[in-house]
């Protein structure tokens, strides 16, 4: 009977616990930064919105820099940076915050359950949260998030363009740049797996005169907009009043420029005298979009075309294994005389016979092929060259190369879907992405058996190598 009611008591904690309701954060700024009630709110984002949609929007938005005042403040210019990602196909929206209230170091992941506006809640992304909090090895510090108002003023507006996305919200602490490093590192390896908006919560210079903050903010302006991340984190840790928001801000920077963007897009600035308040002493406003150019469209081939390709192969090795004779094509598809990068393989009876390719875009595709096949078959230094014998026995498959990209960070390594090379000095190795797949390997170790086909050691990816990943098409016989 005891141990009857010890299960039962165990059994009813356990159901409690699996049902206590998520950690919501109410709001706290509702009724003074903007109105606590959702109609006069959102009416309120709206008109601000209005006033921002005359401007075209802007394509490959990947972070904003908005401002985190009171709406009659700064809400027109936080929303000629939200104007740009309405309706845009976002997942989650990850908030870069000062933390105005709390001082520590790092920075403070918020892990699950949401933050409450008069607008509804805003659900937590709980899975990419501790996604974030693995990579970066930052954890969650209540105190930074309970009265924080950078955060939560921008939880309407991205209520109102994103209707369908989750949040992050990240408070930020004391002025380092290797906190601001790794949070962008993973930011970015976060934005690899799924579309993500940052969004760097900011007001600029505090209380100067209408005249010194305007002059003290376009300096500013013109640190990020030629990404000077540096001399804004000097700037930032001598406790130089350019802005509140300077973390989040260098942050966004180097997400971006770990994106391949060089490019900030100022939208809106104004200062709290033109809602009517004192020129003596005025509160500075910006907002930004930070772009990455737009990839071009994939290339991709039918199943003809691949099929050609095959035939391709296969016809030259036997052209050049019985008569040493290199034959002509001339392929009806415009797409095979894209110039791009590939390898062939080949197998027999499963085990390689013969690779051999070449990575950059030199030639025409069908001739690459062409070229690849006969010196798989017939240069590969590793076998003696195919026989007459094994022409029939040969099985071929195709890799084409999307262009090189180098990376500073591992992580962005992706089994399955990247193919490495890696290279130091005149040594350099490549590995195609199946190759991962094919051995089983782990990250570490696709890294680590790249860096010994170029006769390094296993360890040169950490220690001074070059990393430059690529996808593939892969053609099968």
């Amino acid at each position: 009977m005891r141990k009857t009611l010890l299960f039962l008591t165990t059994l009813s904690l356990f159901l409690m616990h699996s049902y206590l309701p998520a950690k919501i954060r109410d709001p706290v700024y509702a009724g003074y930064f903007y109105p606590k009630d959702p109609a006069p709110l959102s009416h309120q984002i709206d008109t601000f919105l209005r006033g921002a949609q005359k401007e075209k929007t802007i394509s490959g938005v990947k972070a904003l820099i908005v401002p985190h005042a009171g709406y009659i403040y700064s809400g027109q210019v936080a929303a000629h940076a939200y104007h740009h990602v309405r309706t845009r196909q976002i997942e989650t929206v990850i908030i870069l915050s000062p933390s105005h209230k709390h001082g520590f170091d790092g920075c403070s992941i918020y892990p699950e359950g949401g933050y409450k506006t008069p607008l509804g809640v805003a659900l937590v992304d709980e899975a990419t949260a501790r996604k974030l909090s693995d990579i970066s090895g930052f954890g969650y510090v209540p105190e930074a998030h309970e009265k924080e108002h950078a955060v939560e003023v921008q939880i309407p507006f991205i209520q109102t363009v994103l209707p369908n996305a989750k949040i992050i919200p990240i408070v930020m602490g004391f002025p380092r740049m290797k906190t601001y490093s790794k949070m962008a590192d993973a930011l970015a390896v976060i934005s690899a797996e799924k579309q993500i908006l940052v969004v760097a919560s900011t007001d600029m210079s505090h209380f100067f005169s209408k005249e010194k903050a305007n002059r003290s903010d376009a300096d500013t302006i013109s640190l990020i907009e030629s990404f000077k991340s540096s001399q804004l984190v000097d700037r930032l840790k001598r406790g130089e009043n350019i802005m509140c928001g300077g973390g989040p801000v260098v942050t966004a920077l180097l997400y971006a420029q770990r994106l391949g963007s060089e490019t900030v897009k100022s939208l809106a600035y104004a200062d709290s005298s033109m809602a009517g308040g004192d020129t003596s002493s005025v509160v500075g406003y910006y907002s930004a979009a930070l772009t990455v150019a737009a990839e071009p469209p994939p290339f991709l081939l039918n199943e003809e075309e691949k099929g050609e390709l095959i035939r391709i192969a296969r016809s030259s090795i036997s052209a050049y294994v019985l008569k040493e004779a290199i034959p002509h094509y001339n392929p009806q598809s415009p797409a095979l005389f894209d110039k791009k990068g590939a390898f062939v393989t080949l197998k027999k009876g499963g085990r390689l016979r013969g690779c051999i390719g070449f990575t950059s875009p030199i030639f025409p595709l069908f001739q690459t092929v062409r070229e690849a096949a006969i010196y798989a078959a017939c240069k590969d230094t590793r076998f003696l060259p195919v026989t007459a014998d094994e022409l029939s026995l040969l099985e071929i498959e195709i890799s084409i190369l999307s262009p090189l990209k180098k990376i500073d960070n591992p992580r962005f390594v992706s089994i399955g879907k990247h193919g490495l090379l890696i290279s130091k000095g005149k040594k350099s190795g490549l590995l195609l992405p199946q190759v991962a797949v094919e051995n089983h390997w782990t990250r570490k170790e696709f890294l680590q058996q790249a860096c010994i086909k170029a006769g390094l050691s296993p360890d040169a990816w950490k220690n001074g190598a070059d990393i430059f990943t690529f996808e593939a098409i892969i053609i099968h016989q």
